[in-house]
């Protein structure tokens, strides 16, 4: 399963790297469970020092309070997810980003089961946030957790500007 998770990523990463470069866009990512899988997955992508701005892996609360203006309080929640989103386009000047707070596992954490993602989009100024369910031990959870990120991204690259 990993091969094929990691060789989805890379295509998603692939056709992330074509649109932000066709459009001139800025990519950014702020991750918490997934600690900089997001960001070493777009940072592969072809030209990536035109269009991958950078991430932060915000894994400790505090970071995601401090750095990335997070509301104080739970962290395992879709509004956590989306004020991480914009935070890290406010602070990297990114058009685009990918945001993810969860429970990787193998524990619950904030009352939410492990495999518990939210993951928050940002692209041409509008936000959405998706729960997502994931199975399996940590490390799958992490992988499963990267591929959806930028699967999202994705999708809502492809939608053409103002749609």
């Amino acid at each position: 399963m990993v091969d094929k998770v990691a060789e989805a990523v890379s295509d998603t990463v692939a056709e992330i790297a074509s649109i932000a470069a066709e459009r001139s866009l800025a990519v950014a990512c702020a991750e918490s469970l997934t600690a900089g899988a997001i960001a070493s997955a777009l940072a592969r992508g072809e030209g990536a020092a035109s269009w991958f701005a950078g991430g932060v892996a915000s894994y400790m609360s505090r970071v995601k309070y401090d750095v990335l203006g997070v509301t104080e309080g739970p962290v395992i929640t879709a509004s956590c997810a989306e004020e991480m989103a914009q935070g890290v386009a406010k602070l990297l000047a990114a058009d685009a980003t990918v945001a993810v707070t969860g429970v990787g596992g193998p524990g619950e954490e904030e009352g939410e089961p492990a495999g518990t993602v939210f993951i928050a989009s940002l692209v041409d100024g509008r936000t959405r946030v998706e729960l997502y369910r994931f199975d399996g031990d940590p490390p799958s959870v992490l992988d499963q957790t990267t591929a959806a990120a930028v699967a999202q991204l994705l999708a809502d690259l492809r939608r053409a500007p103002g749609d």
